[in-house]
């Protein structure tokens, strides 16, 4: 399809077609158990009443996060954009905004609980027309939840080379967030991104750490904590070998574990990595998230947690770490790491 003849109703109508035999064709069927409507309020992803010459957004979803699909033109060439908005703009339908804000506390809690969700896809908004930069996926910035503001998290396609295909399995797998964002926060049976933990060996490079500052390498969080991840994987593959750590390693629950150690074929250690200078902060900082890894339903129990700090483990640590270990029976213990 040219720039010429690209046509936004065309666009919605061809995806409502094909949506029949995907997760999101039943959206209507999904927002009437959510929101406990009497009868479906539609058989259509989009309606008439919400495509426009640019744009179109989900039947009902005015007062929604709203799947969306529309014309950007930021790079210089038309393109098509689809995804799931927020859009704060007033109108008849929507005379205020308040029935929004707590949907957007929802849509970062979200992306807080699964930040690798959706991480080949991007943000941007408008603020009162203009159009900011890309950015990762995260938490709707508190300035931006305010009438004339538009939010967005998806991709662009060219318009002259649209893949349905790729606009339907990516509304698929949004279909979770918008689950958990108009639920208030549950996520509903069915709806949760899992997925079977496989140990896959390998640590990305990160050569471009070292060559920091000092300033950068003392004060920068990130930075430390990919300073710290290195050096945990640098000592694992010089005591294991390179085919049993991995490094970012997905815990099969739409979540990331900083470092996984593969001791025999079905037993697993996991790192978690804080860079709080005192051993507590990072132990608080550390055991939820790396109990979840482990604990959570439907994940792949781990026979060792190791919280990592840089701060050698002092006697109160020692002592709270064995009474998880004897009362709880946590396997969980804490490992001291030094860069410098």
């Amino acid at each position: 399809m040219s720039d010429a003849s690209f046509d936004i109703a065309s666009i919605a109508h061809a995806i409502n077609a094909r949506a029949k035999s995907h997760d999101i064709g039943a959206l209507q069927t999904i927002r009437k158990e959510i929101h406990g409507f009497s009868r479906r309020p539609g058989s259509n992803i989009f309606s008439g009443q919400t495509i426009h010459p640019h744009w179109a957004f989900h039947h009902g979803g005015r007062s929604e996060l709203q799947f969306n699909i529309g014309l950007e033109d930021n790079t210089g060439k038309q393109q098509l954009r689809h995804g799931v908005a927020f859009s704060f703009e007033l109108s008849q339908a929507l005379p205020s905004i308040d029935v929004l804000v707590p949907k957007a506390r929802s849509f970062g809690e979200y992306l807080q609980l699964y930040p690798d969700l959706y991480a080949d896809m991007r943000m941007w908004d408008y603020r009162d027309g203009v159009r900011g930069s890309d950015h990762p996926p995260g938490p709707v910035a508190p300035e931006l939840v305010r009438p004339g503001c538009f939010v967005f998290l998806g991709k662009r396609q060219p318009t002259d080379a649209i893949e349905y295909s790729m606009i339907l399995a990516d509304f698929d797998r949004l279909l979770p967030l918008y689950r958990f964002v108009e639920s208030g926060g549950r996520e509903l049976s069915g709806a949760r991104p899992v997925n079977s933990f496989a140990f896959q060996a390998g640590c990305t490079e990160k050569a471009s750490a070292t060559k920091a500052s000092l300033a950068e390498r003392e004060l920068n969080i990130n930075l430390r904590h990919t300073l710290l991840q290195a050096a945990l994987c640098d000592r694992l593959i010089s005591q294991y070998g390179a085919e049993n750590v991995a490094d970012e390693h997905a815990s099969g629950l739409g979540t990331k574990i900083d470092v996984v150690l593969r001791r025999t074929a079905n037993e697993f250690w996991y790192y978690e990595i804080k860079t709080a200078l005192s051993p507590r902060a990072c132990i608080r900082e550390a055991l939820g998230q790396i109990m979840e890894y482990s604990y959570w339903p439907h994940a792949s129990e781990a026979s060792r947690l190791i919280i990592c700090g840089e701060t050698a483990l002092d006697a109160d640590g020692t002592a709270y770490l064995k009474t998880l270990q004897q009362r709880f029976g946590l396997p969980v213990a804490y490992e001291q790491l030094d860069i410098d």
